[in-house]
């Protein structure tokens, strides 16, 4: 069998970035989780690649509550996380602004 091309990984994104803390969790397949209650954000991070982390708009805190309480937090991500649109911050935007939160510096207002 040939061996099938890798998908395009998808590109970052073009809005400022907004630190969410993340809650390491343990799975194969996800690192971390955070969630931004005021701007009913999810956050992701994953076990593999650099550490580039996903934020995922408009979820409801009962929905973040039920990641956390996942038996298989990949299975939970790959059935309902997966599917939802996302924007993808790269590590060292991320890096940038925390880095920039701890030394005093104030971060971009979210869109």
């Amino acid at each position: 069998m040939p061996k099938q091309p890798l998908p395009t990984p998808a590109a970052f994104a073009d809005k400022p970035y907004a630190h969410i803390p993340l809650t390491p969790v343990t799975s194969n397949q996800v690192a971390a989780i955070g969630y931004d209650a005021a701007r009913k954000t999810l956050a992701c991070q994953f076990t593999r690649g650099p550490g580039h982390v996903y934020h995922y708009p408009n979820v409801e805190p009962e929905f973040h509550t039920a990641f956390m309480a996942a038996e298989s937090k990949g299975k939970f991500f790959g059935a309902n996380v997966k599917p939802l649109p996302f924007d993808k911050f790269s590590t060292e935007t991320v890096a940038e602004v925390v880095a920039k939160a701890a030394a005093g510096e104030s971060q971009p207002a979210s869109a």
